[in-house]
């Protein structure tokens, strides 16, 4: 027999704190499947989202934890899996956890690039991911994603007809773009264009989904609106490049989402085109656009700044030749902002599910 019991190891676990939650690991649930003799013990870490960037973080901690208050000698197995936490209440797409709207105030400052990056690394860490071309008149996820030429059939689920949506890199895509040619011009007037978004929100396969990607059109119009009062969205990311013209839009975007009746949380900023670093001269670094609008707009607004994203031709090139597990540059700005952005909502949806736990 060994000269611990399970209440010791939860009692030195319990001194591990989810930096962001702000409560323990056994408080919040998050030690499961624990099991143990006088030589090993063994237990599941069960994360709030497969994007933590906080994984490598907490497993030291636990182990450091079990070895100073319980044993030194004793060899330590911890199984990291994880479960996406909800912000979804909504009988509205009840099986999709999280929607996260991206949106921009003005055209051209990389939103659907932010949008279908993002789905792509939450995708690769292990989550279930959908993205949704939100831009009628200028759908460019198609383009993105590598795939124009699909064309969704349909089915019928639960008594009623669904379209499927391609699936392509782990991510389910929808777009516009999947039903008209790409040469055609979309002239709708703000009903048509609610009708359609509601119809790709409604008559889409999703399923089960961790994250719904919405890529926003640009400016704060009848899409935005519709988006607004049909949808509950988690959160929203806004995106912006550093110069003025661009900050300017931006802060009206943001703005909208605090309108009364519209009220959803902003997670924060991305800011594009940050900067340029030459391929023949990596110690120098030019800010062609500005320097520091993005950090300022978020000041300004009380939010976060999620991350930077530089001028690259890699980024470009794998954008025009449709971005895939294959060809996106392994970069790990990519992976911060949408670390950042996941921990925002798990820290959101623990406050909102279990009262004030944590900080916006």
């Amino acid at each position: 027999m060994s000269n611990f019991t399970s209440a010791d190891i939860l009692k030195a676990l319990s001194h591990v704190e989810d930096p962001d939650l702000k409560k323990d690991l056994v408080t919040l649930g998050m030690i499961k499947q624990l099991t143990f003799d006088e030589k090993h013990i063994s237990f599941t870490l069960e994360l709030t989202t497969p994007a933590c960037p906080m994984k490598d973080m907490l497993e030291n901690a636990c182990r450091n934890a079990i070895q100073h208050f319980v044993s030194k000698e004793v060899e330590i197995n911890i199984n990291i899996t994880s479960r996406t936490t909800s912000g979804n209440n909504s009988p509205l797409l009840p099986k999709v956890k999280n929607i996260i709207a991206v949106g921009s105030g003005k055209g051209g400052v990389g939103k659907s690039s932010v949008s279908t990056w993002l789905a792509l690394t939450l995708a690769k860490s292990g989550a279930k991911v959908g993205l949704l071309d939100g831009d009628i008149y200028g759908p460019s996820i198609p383009t993105m994603m590598g795939v124009k030429d699909y064309r969704p059939s349909s089915r019928e689920k639960n008594g009623k007809t669904l379209l499927e949506p391609c699936m392509v890199n782990g991510i389910k895509v929808f777009s516009i773009g999947f039903l008209a040619d790409d040469r055609q011009a979309i002239v709708w007037r703000g009903p048509m264009l609610s009708k359609a978004f509601k119809q790709f929100v409604e008559e889409v396969d999703w399923d089960e989904l961790d994250y719904l990607i919405i890529d926003l059109p640009p400016g704060t119009g009848d899409i935005q609106l519709t988006i607004c009062q049909t949808l509950p969205l988690t959160g929203v990311v806004v995106v912006t490049t550093p110069q003025n013209v661009s900050l300017a839009d931006a802060q009206r975007a943001i703005s909208m989402f605090d309108i009364q009746g519209i009220q959803f949380p902003v997670l924060g900023v991305v800011e594009n085109m940050a900067y340029f670093i030459p391929p023949d001269d990596s110690s120098k670094k030019y800010a062609i656009f500005g320097e520091g609008g993005g950090q300022k707009l978020a000041e300004n607004n009380n939010i976060d700044l999620l991350g930077q994203i530089p001028i690259n031709m890699s980024l470009r090139e794998a954008a025009d030749a449709g971005i895939n597990e294959n060809n996106i540059p392994s970069m790990q700005f990519f992976a911060d902002i949408a670390g950042n952005i996941v921990r925002k909502i798990a820290i959101l949806n623990n406050k909102n599910n279990h009262g004030s736990a944590g900080q916006n």
